[in-house]
C-alpha cells in the first residue's frame, strides 16, 4: 500500500472549483480545501454499517463513523470515488452509491466538500484492515445511544446531523 499522504489531490475553492492539485500531507499540513465522499450503507434489514476507523488514519485516527468514503483523488469525479471508496473500505464490489447532497465541511483551519451517498448492502463485508479496525450493523436507535458513548469523526458527525435534517428526521441524541 501506497504512503496515503503521498496520493495527490484536486484542490478547491469555496465553489468547488478545482484550482490545482497537491499530496494529500501538503493538502492538510496547508488547510487547502478538496473533495471527499461519504457513504451511508444500510444493510436489508436499514441497519447502518458503522465503523472504527484505524489508528494509522491521518484524519481522526481511532474514531468512529457511520459513513464509509474518503478523499477524491485528482480528476476523480464524486461518484467514482463513491463506488471506490464503498468498495475499497467494505471490501465488496457492485455497490450503487445513490447522490443525496453535498456541503462544505470546515473545523481547526481544514476544509472540505463533502458529496454525501447512500446506498444498500446485503451481502458480506470484509472491510480494508488498513482502514478499519472495527465494523457492525446498528439500528438508528443503537447508533443514536453510540453517538453519545463513543467518539465519532467530527465530519461523519456532522454528515449524520445534515443526513437527518435532509431526511426530515429529528436529531436523535
Amino acid at each position: 500500500m501506497t504512503n496515503p499522504a503521498d496520493e495527490v489531490l484536486d484542490v478547491v475553492d469555496d465553489q468547488d472549483r478545482v484550482i490545482g492539485t497537491a499530496p494529500r500531507g501538503e493538502v492538510y499540513r496547508l488547510g487547502l480545501t478538496h473533495r471527499c465522499v461519504f457513504i451511508l450503507v444500510r444493510d436489508a434489514e436499514g441497519r447502518i454499517f458503522t465503523h472504527r476507523r484505524s489508528a494509522e488514519k491521518l484524519y481522526a485516527p481511532g474514531t468512529y463513523d457511520c459513513f464509509v468514503g474518503g478523499v477524491v483523488g485528482a480528476g476523480e469525479s464524486y461518484a467514482d470515488a463513491a463506488v471506490r471508496e464503498a468498495e475499497e473500505e467494505m471490501g465488496v464490489s457492485g455497490i450503487v452509491p445513490v447522490p443525496l447532497f453535498k456541503f462544505l465541511f470546515e473545523e481547526n483551519g481544514l476544509s472540505w466538500w463533502c458529496d454525501t451517498y447512500e446506498a444498500r448492502w446485503d451481502g458480506p463485508v470484509s472491510p480494508q484492515v488498513e482502514e478499519v479496525d472495527w465494523h457492525g450493523w446498528l439500528t438508528e436507535a443503537e447508533l443514536a445511544q453510540r453517538l453519545t458513548e463513543w467518539e465519532f469523526v467530527p465530519d461523519g458527525l456532522q454528515a449524520y446531523r445534515k443526513y437527518q435534517e435532509y431526511r426530515g428526521t429529528p436529531e436523535l441524541w
